[in-house]
C-alpha cells in the first residue's frame, strides 16, 4: 500500500519534472490505518522565501464511503501541516508560552494555500482514518523540495532561510 500510493503521487504529480522555478518534494506517512504520499512543488526565492505552490496526495484509507469527504479531510490535513511548517512556532520566555492568539501565532490563510490534488486509491480494505495521514507528510515533502532548490537540509520548523 506504501508503494501504490507513492507510485500514485509521483504519477500524478509528474514527479522529475517540477513546474516552472519549482523543485519537488516527496514524503509518505501511515496513520489510523490511513496511507498517504505527497509531493509538493515548491520555489524558494533570492531572499530565501519559500513559497508552496502545489501538492499533490495519494491516499489509501480502505474503502471510501464519501470520497468528498477524505478529499476535504486531507485537504484540511495540509493546511494544517503547512501552518506549522512555513509559519507557527510556540516560544517561551520566563517558562511561559509567548504567543497569546491567532495575532501571534498565524494561520495559513486562504491566499497563502497551495493548489492541492487528492487522488484516492479504490480499495475494497475495511475503511480506516483519512484525516490524520494527510498531516504529517506534507512538512517533510516542503523541506525535501527546500533541499533539491537550496541544497540546504531543514532541521525545524518553521522553515526560515534568511
Amino acid at each position: 500500500r506504501y508503494q501504490a500510493v507513492l507510485k500514485m503521487a509521483a504519477d500524478k504529480a509528474n514527479w522529475g519534472t517540477p513546474t516552472d522555478g519549482c523543485s519537488q518534494g516527496v514524503a509518505l506517512y501511515y496513520a489510523h490505518g490511513g496511507y498517504a504520499a505527497q509531493v509538493a512543488d515548491v520555489s524558494v526565492d533570492d531572499d530565501g522565501n519559500v513559497k508552496v505552490h502545489r501538492v499533490v496526495c495519494a491516499v489509501d484509507c480502505g474503502f471510501a464511503v464519501n470520497p468528498d469527504t477524505v478529499a476535504a479531510q486531507i485537504e484540511g490535513g495540509i493546511a494544517f501541516g503547512l501552518t506549522a511548517a512555513l509559519k507557527s512556532a510556540i516560544t517561551i520566555e520566563n517558562g511561559h508560552v509567548v504567543q497569546t492568539g491567532f495575532r501571534d501565532y498565524p494561520l495559513l490563510t486562504i491566499a497563502e494555500m497551495p493548489r492541492v490534488d487528492v487522488h484516492i486509491i479504490a480499495s475494497r480494505e475495511e475503511p480506516s482514518g483519512a484525516g490524520e495521514c494527510g498531516v504529517p507528510p506534507i512538512a517533510p515533502a516542503v523541506a525535501n523540495a527546500v533541499f533539491a532548490a537550496t541544497g540546504r537540509r531543514i532541521r525545524s520548523l518553521p522553515i526560515h532561510l534568511s
